[in-house]
């Protein structure tokens, strides 16, 4: 291992918040490729990520936006975008990456319901992920960010296809073991790079950063296609593992129907954070959820049709929903190039102004 550089402490803000625009927005409004040297050229890596961070100074700085425009920093993953796909490339599915989109996973359509760990490790993904690391490793003398791990049945649909559903009825036995086996290629790649950066999942949602920099968020994007029943047969024992064992543990649900699962997540033992979905019964959550941190999505279809005073509304009320401040973040995560400037801009001054009436009634 390299030199391991102190971890940076997660910030307190009360109701933080965070966006990510999609690459199209990046793309139209600041000429940036996601082409594979984005991600695996390391000082393309640095430095696009530092063009990155200017840009959002340059627009939104006044709100603390930008604030590493003017480091170097060594980072292994794309902490401005929203993109799973580095695990499921290891694992044999191939990736399509375009100049204004997120990498492409094309299922593998495997016909087996296996996993070979070790191979994951040392597939042309990883050797190209572990030379992008060596490279920085070197020159900076230490590594920053992570990288989005997804979640297990996200790779297990990006590996089988939709035929795993079929196999949660037919193959009970195969699918856990296959199930397992891909937890343990997300626990070695995330410890791994925990153990270098601090980090496993600011890739995943960039509130982690404000709540606990080394907060592990499992993707449970595609938990919306399935039913709560095969959740606690399937899913759930890993989360109340993973809950005891890489605390503080979170779980990111981008769905519409989180409230859909309030009563199976209460069975997680320490389920510090919950990405909630726009579209979710946040005050169902809440009731079944009283101590954990809910981050609440905004709907990136709808904001940039908003004018400011409805995208206030939204927030005012969602955080009500959510029983305060205290335990209640926000973001907008692949929000594209039609939003406007003063629609972001909006999102963060909704925010200030509900700090200020909480400082004002919390003296």
């Amino acid at each position: 291992m390299g030199t391991v550089r102190e971890p940076e402490k997660s910030g307190s803000r009360l109701l933080p918040v965070e966006i990510v625009l999609h690459p199209s927005w990046w793309h139209h409004h600041a000429g940036i490729c996601f082409d594979e040297d984005f991600f695996f050229h390391p000082l393309k890596r640095v430095e696009t990520e530092r063009r990155m961070e200017q840009v959002l100074y340059d627009r939104w700085g006044r709100y603390g936006l930008g604030a590493d425009r003017g480091d170097e920093r060594p980072l292994v993953g794309a902490v401005h975008l929203a993109a799973g796909f580095l695990v499921s490339e290891m694992l044999g599915c191939r990736v399509e990456y375009r100049p204004d989109r997120p990498p492409e996973v094309h299922c593998a359509r495997s016909d087996s319901l296996t996993v070979d760990v070790e191979q994951g490790f040392s597939s042309e993904a990883y050797r190209r992920f572990d030379a992008l690391t060596q490279s920085l490793r070197t020159r900076y003398g230490y590594l920053a960010g992570d990288v989005n791990w997804s979640g297990i049945l996200n790779v297990a649909l990006d590996l089988r296809g939709e035929d795993l559903f079929l196999d949660f009825a037919d193959r009970g036995a195969e699918v856990a073991r296959f199930l397992t086996d891909i937890s343990t290629v997300l626990d070695r790649f995330t410890s791994g790079i925990q153990r270098e950066t601090g980090s496993s999942s600011i890739s995943v949602n960039r509130t982690v950063g404000h709540v606990h920099r080394s907060l592990f968020l499992h993707s449970e994007c595609s938990h919306t296609m399935i039913s709560t029943g095969d959740y606690e047969r399937y899913l759930l024992p890993f989360d109340v593992a993973w809950s005891r064992s890489r605390r503080p543990f979170g779980i990111h649900y981008c769905g519409t129907d989180p409230h859909r699962y309030a009563e199976s997540f209460q069975k997680v033992p320490h389920l510090d954070f919950l990405d909630v979905g726009w579209g979710g019964d946040v005050e169902l959550l809440r009731r079944y959820l009283p101590t954990t941190f809910l981050n609440l999505r905004l709907s990136p279809v709808e904001i940039p049709q908003q004018t400011p005073e409805e995208i206030r509304a939204t927030i005012v009320g969602l955080v009500r929903a959510s029983g305060g401040l205290r335990l209640t973040g926000l973001c907008c995560i692949n929000v594209d190039h039609s939003v406007r400037d003063d629609q972001i801009a909006a999102i963060f001054e909704a925010a200030e102004s509900l700090r200020d009436e909480y400082r004002h009634a919390h003296p």
